[in-house]
């Protein structure tokens, strides 16, 4: 920033010591000089906002890149959580005779492929447990379970997580996919 006020600083002194010579010479000049000054300054003074622009511009399309990469990212994830859905209902229910068949172990090291592919794009599962308290934030309700003494005017709702039917995903701080519960 300094080198350029410097620069600009030696430009108005070379003008104004031509300008003083061109009036020795011709003193109707300097009116002509002024003009010549006044077109000068509108000029730099344009340059500088363009320059100004074009910096902020420049900063506008980092922005909107990273913002491209992020939705981008996000969406392909979605796309790869109803597989990773299926593969944890699958491997959820094999028999006990079925564990170390090497069919299955070649299925569930998939799964834990997926779930890498997951873990290194910032994908985290929202931590839930049966009897948590229900967050509309993080978690969608599919059901409310009747507790007893729901019909009492006296009863307060639980709001506690009876059942986790789906697991949910964030990425960062944004939720991508809220936790599917069923809630008391």
């Amino acid at each position: 920033m300094k080198n350029k006020k410097v620069a600009e600083d030696e430009i108005k002194e070379k003008i104004v010591e031509e300008a003083e010579a061109v009036e020795e010479n011709n003193p109707s000049a300097g009116e002509e000089v002024a003009e010549e000054i006044t077109k000068e300054e509108e000029y730099l003074n344009g340059w500088k906002r363009c320059q100004a622009d074009f910096e902020n511009y420049k900063k506008r399309q980092a922005e909107s890149q990273k913002d491209l990469i992020r939705y981008s990212t996000e969406n392909i994830i979605q796309q790869i959580l109803p597989v990773v859905d299926n593969f944890n209902a699958s491997t959820a229910h094999i028999p006990e005779e079925q564990k170390n068949n090497p069919w299955v172990t070649g299925i569930m090291y998939i799964q834990k492929q997926l779930e890498t592919v997951l873990t290194d794009n910032g994908v985290t599962e929202i931590e839930v447990k049966v009897g948590d308290n229900f967050d509309p934030a993080k978690h969608e309700a599919i059901e409310d379970m009747e507790c007893k003494g729901c019909k009492s005017k006296d009863y307060k709702f639980a709001n506690k997580i009876k059942k986790i039917v789906t697991r949910g995903y964030q990425m960062g701080d944004k939720v991508i996919r809220a936790s599917r519960v069923i809630v008391e």
